[in-house]
């Protein structure tokens, strides 16, 4: 396996070597084309990983799954999800498992790196998404 890491530096140093791809969703700006350069992005690193039967974990803020840090956020991380989920039903019989870690301003780089190992580790489900943190609790959840 190979080490696709697109995460903030603090992160990054935090996980070491990994065995397969991780992206943590950050659009710069707010407009529909800074969505469309973030999931692109995310398209073209998954699509590798996917090629080479790497495991993906997408990293996205809670609050944007729920829409409540504005439009472009919201849809590069509903996207990630609906990707996540897909590429899950594609990647099934191959054993490559894609999935999301939805994070809220509670999570520590240190608990976000334990659980993106977690979820690169063989065996592990695939096409789900868990959050780390409160502020999901009690809410409509995608």
């Amino acid at each position: 396996m190979t080490e696709t890491i697109r995460t903030d530096d603090d992160l990054r140093e935090l996980l070491g070597e990994v065995n397969g791809t991780v992206f943590q969703a950050a659009p710069e700006g707010s407009s529909w084309d800074a969505c469309a350069r973030e999931l692109t992005t995310a398209y073209q690193l998954s699509k590798q990983a996917v090629e080479r039967g790497d495991p993906v974990v997408y990293v996205v803020h809670n609050d944007d799954l729920l829409g409540r840090r504005g439009a472009v956020g919201a849809m590069v991380a509903t996207g990630l999800l609906s990707a996540a989920r897909t590429l899950a039903l594609e990647t099934a019989k191959a054993g490559v498992s894609i999935n999301v870690l939805a994070v809220d301003d509670t999570s520590s780089n240190d608990q976000i790196a334990v659980w993106v190992q977690r979820l690169l580790e063989s065996h592990c489900p695939t096409g789900e998404v868990v959050h780390l943190g409160a502020t999901h609790l009690g809410k409509a959840l995608p």
